[in-house]
């Protein structure tokens, strides 16, 4: 996978206002910012965010992906 598949994924899955991704193909970092993410504690956040990405993850193309969730309030948006 590459860091645009990813992206997209989630995007594809979650209304976003913005998402960026880095990784080396297997291992990712994303970092999601939702206003879906309104009053969710961290772990729903990072649950709603594996969802969009959970067939990669199950298949093997997605080995690992380190998440950082905010509200576009605490992204300064």
């Amino acid at each position: 996978m590459t860091e645009s598949d990813v992206k997209n994924k989630i995007e594809a899955g979650l209304d976003c206002h913005s998402v960026t991704v880095a990784g080396d193909g297997y291992h990712f970092e994303a970092t999601v910012v939702s206003s879906a993410f309104e009053g969710k504690r961290p772990v729903a956040r990072q649950q709603m965010v594996y969802a969009t990405v959970q067939e990669e993850i199950a298949s093997g193309d997605l080995h690992a992906i380190s998440l950082k969730t905010l509200t576009p309030a605490e992204a300064g948006l």
